[in-house]
């Protein structure tokens, strides 16, 4: 007895006296400390040395099992920092394959997929999150994005009333995009409540602006929203879409004047505006026919495939 005894002390005492190493207890302090100085490195913003510290960091363990997704994560976010979004991907579906179900690394893959437009894979990725973790707001939010981008109204609503159930006071961002959802069903009072939100929070960004007047035309308050429109228009002069889309609502309340004088002045400044051209042409086309066609003819020239391209065709027929 007290020879087995003795035997297992000893064993014990031999196994403590070795040197520790990954893999046997754990990460040794040397690991965790190089770990350590390369996350620093990434968050002082040299990225390039990042990778590097992270690349060694990583594939310095022969065993793939034992490498940690989170030092794969900050090597994926490194390489995006560098504008390297496809060597990012190759990272990080290399670490789903033996971390698959690691909730950061799967965030950030989807979140990845998603600003590459690949959607379908950044919808697979965001279900997985899902499952593991229902109540996941980044992925609701995510989730919800995705669907409209394909123009999945209905399912993007679902996910984000699941979200703003979970998270009442969300940036004023998810609010948009929420209105924006509703807007594209028509649901114009809820778009406009959920655009209010949104620029309760940023009245200085003119798309939050842009979907209440799209609300509030929806709404046919035709005043309402040219006021909301004109707000939009002083916060983003630059943006002659918004001028242009002025011209034309002034156009449909039939201020023809204001509207013809409008579509002018943009044409001044950008003689290829399509959506100028063809409020030139709604208002001369009882008027003066030969230079509504002419905005016609300008528009068929263009060339560029767009909707008022297809009408300005039909319409020269």
């Amino acid at each position: 007895m007290w020879y087995k005894s003795n035997v297992v002390c000893l064993i014990l005492l031999g196994i403590f006296a070795l040197p520790v190493q990954a893999g046997i207890f754990g990460i040794s302090p040397k690991d965790r400390q190089e770990f350590v100085q390369a996350r620093e490195t990434y968050n002082s913003g040299d990225y390039e040395k990042a990778v590097q510290d992270l690349s060694a960091y990583i594939y310095k363990t022969k065993n793939i099992k034992r490498r940690e997704a989170r030092a794969y994560r900050l090597l994926g976010l490194s390489y995006e920092k560098l504008n390297h979004p496809e060597k990012a991907l190759e990272v990080y579906q290399e670490a789903l394959e033996f971390h698959q179900k690691n909730i950061p690394l799967l965030l950030a893959a989807a979140q990845l997929y998603q600003r590459s437009e690949l959607t379908d894979r950044s919808i697979e990725l965001y279900d997985r999150v899902l499952q593991l973790e229902p109540d996941n707001t980044e992925a609701l939010s995510g989730q919800g994005q995705n669907y409209i981008d394909i123009g999945f109204y209905s399912k993007a609503r679902q996910f984000y009333d699941q979200f703003f159930a979970l998270q009442p006071q969300a940036p004023a961002l998810h609010r948009a995009r929420y209105a924006y959802a509703f807007l594209s069903q028509r649901d114009y009072e809820n778009a406009f409540i959920n655009a209010v939100m949104a620029l309760t929070e940023m009245p200085q960004e003119p798309n939050y602006w842009l979907l209440a007047a799209r609300a509030c035309m929806g709404l046919n308050l035709p005043q309402e929203a040219l006021r909301n429109l004109d707000t939009a228009i002083l916060l983003a002069p630059q943006r002659t879409e918004l001028r242009a889309l002025k011209a034309l609502w002034l156009y449909q309340q039939k201020q023809t004047d204001e509207s013809l004088r409008l579509a002018r002045q943009l044409l001044q400044e950008n003689p290829e505006n399509e959506l100028a051209l063809f409020t030139v042409y709604l208002n001369l086309k009882q008027k003066s026919p030969k230079e509504a066609k002419k905005a016609l003819e300008q528009i068929s020239a263009l060339d560029t495939g767009s909707f008022a391209q297809r009408v300005a065709e039909k319409l020269l027929q």
